[in-house]
């Protein structure tokens, strides 16, 4: 039977390691995201984490049960990171579009670590207050609790789904992404207009869009379908048009 991984509380060594520094949690964490960074999924091993620590292998297991275990705490350290620095300013629908916006920038700053984590749920506490941040502002906006969950779950997997995606594409190959990116103008956009006129029709514009992210697009076109939702029930509510205001109407960046 392995060791059995140290508490929060008791996460510190004694000894420096070769570095000279004292081994931690957060130094663990650091060192793997570095490790993904460097060598991808498959470069992080127990070994090799070790030997970037200046410590051995076996020490890693004294904080995190295995390298299961450690993928989970990346996860959760990367949406400790998309919700540092956020806090909620009133207005729901803008609160969820800069949280949404802030996982996926916080998930493609780390693209191999993104792959790695984005399908797993960690139940652990960076996590857990993301969730309660967004079912929080659904909530208090006016959505009934059924609704309120269903749009929490499209939100957080559309972002998280977004993330995987396009961190896989910033993970390819260089001269594989070089490829994809010139496609639609070597391919796309010289296909004749007898044979495909409605692409031939947008081909220019496809050119112009294909190779940047679609989140943006998709989270607006989301929280759209979710501001109908709320100015419906709303509606449905008011009966005699006394009841609780409409959300304003909200206009997307171009």
């Amino acid at each position: 039977m392995g060791k059995k991984a140290v508490r929060d509380g008791e996460r510190r060594r004694r000894r420096r390691t070769k570095q000279g520094e004292v081994l931690s949690h957060a130094l663990i964490i650091e060192t793997a995201l570095r490790l993904l960074r460097e060598h991808g999924a498959h470069g992080l091993t127990a070994r090799r984490l070790g030997m970037s620590l200046g410590a051995d292998p076996s020490t890693v297991y004294r904080y995190f049960d295995g390298m299961d275990d450690l993928t989970l705490a990346l996860a959760d350290e990367l949406m400790g990171r998309a919700l540092s620095g956020w806090s909620a300013m009133g207005d729901w629908r803008c609160d969820l579009r800069e949280l949404g916006l802030r996982v996926h920038a916080t998930y493609l700053a780390h693209p191999q670590a993104a792959v790695l984590t984005a399908a797993r749920v960690s139940g652990r506490s960076q996590e857990i207050a993301a969730d309660e941040a967004i079912l929080g502002l659904l909530r208090r906006a006016g959505f009934p609790d059924p609704s309120a969950v269903r749009i929490y779950h499209a939100f957080i997997d559309q972002a998280l789904a977004f993330a995987a995606l396009d961190a896989a594409s910033e993970t390819l190959p260089e001269p594989a992404r070089h490829a994809d990116q010139t496609i639609w103008q070597a391919t796309y956009a010289r296909l004749p207009e007898r044979t495909h006129p409605n692409i031939t029709a947008v081909a220019d514009l496809l050119a112009a869009r294909m190779n940047s992210s679609a989140y943006p697009v998709a989270l607006d076109m989301m929280l759209a379908s979710a501001a109908a939702e709320l100015a419906s029930v709303a509606h449905r509510g008011s009966g005699d048009g006394r009841g609780r205001a409409v959300t304003k109407p909200y206009s997307p960046p171009d």
